[in-house]
């Protein structure tokens, strides 16, 4: 696409709200950049490339923002990135044709919209269970695989895991996902840069944009709200662009 300045405004606008609201929850933000950059005609591997570069500015300062907080919790993350991160290594890796990475692309940001829009809240003094590594090992792995061949880092297939079975509290959950999705993002990059198809947006402004949406949020997350209201119109959106990508590929 060519980047004029009023699209290069629009897309910077629309990044930093994305980063505010998903770091808020601990997230990297990149099914939500996926969405954003889909309504621009962006070429999928520059969505991907830039999408993960993103996730690592934005899940990191989550990360650092909620265990400052004290909500992490290193039995509950090791598992997953042990397994997680060669997996999504590998995905990276991996060549998928436009028309596969559009569809498995709609799939994704499917289950963001589900998660941001109908996870119902726990209360956060309920008891947790144990972590089984029985269950962590395959399901870190086939997220990791997952995230890394569209892009994303996983933490919000995770988080929801986490939650609902009661494995983790909201709090405790974002932050395991956001080193989560930091570990699977570089690897992602690394399996691109091996295959040589890494690219990202060749302008700065959309990337500086996303990095104060994530300091932001990341910062009110950890500290004062989870903007449950504000998720979920950010699923409406990510419903759109699934929809629409769907019509893409075909």
């Amino acid at each position: 696409m060519e980047w004029s300045w009023p699209s290069t405004l629009l897309v910077s606008a629309l990044l930093f709200v994305v980063a505010l609201l998903y770091s808020s929850v601990g997230h990297g933000g990149a099914s939500g950049y996926l969405a954003v950059l889909s309504f621009f005609a962006v070429a999928p591997a520059q969505m991907s490339g830039t999408a993960l570069m993103l996730n690592v500015l934005v899940a990191g300062m989550a990360a650092i923002a909620f265990g400052r907080a004290h909500h992490l919790i290193g039995r509950l993350l090791w598992p997953f990135v042990f397994v997680s991160a060669p997996a999504a290594f590998l995905g990276g890796y991996l060549k998928v044709t436009d028309r596969l990475y559009f569809v498995l692309l709609a799939v994704g940001l499917l289950a963001a919209a589900l998660r941001l829009g109908l996870m119902p809240l726990r209360n956060p003094h309920e008891p947790t269970r144990t972590l089984p590594l029985a269950a962590a090992f395959p399901l870190g792995g086939t997220i990791g695989l997952f995230s890394g061949m569209i892009g994303i880092g996983g933490g919000v297939l995770l988080s929801p895991i986490l939650i609902l079975a009661r494995w983790a509290t909201a709090k405790q959950a974002a932050a395991v996902a956001a080193i989560f999705i930091v570990a699977n993002s570089l690897a992602g990059i690394a399996g691109r840069a091996v295959r040589g198809t890494l690219d990202v947006m060749p302008v700065l402004v959309p990337l500086l944009a996303a990095f104060a949406g994530g300091l932001l949020g990341s910062h009110l997350g950890a500290n004062k709200f989870s903007g449950s209201l504000l998720r979920r119109l950010l699923a409406v959106v990510l419903l759109l662009a699934a929809a629409k990508l769907l019509f893409t590929a075909h």
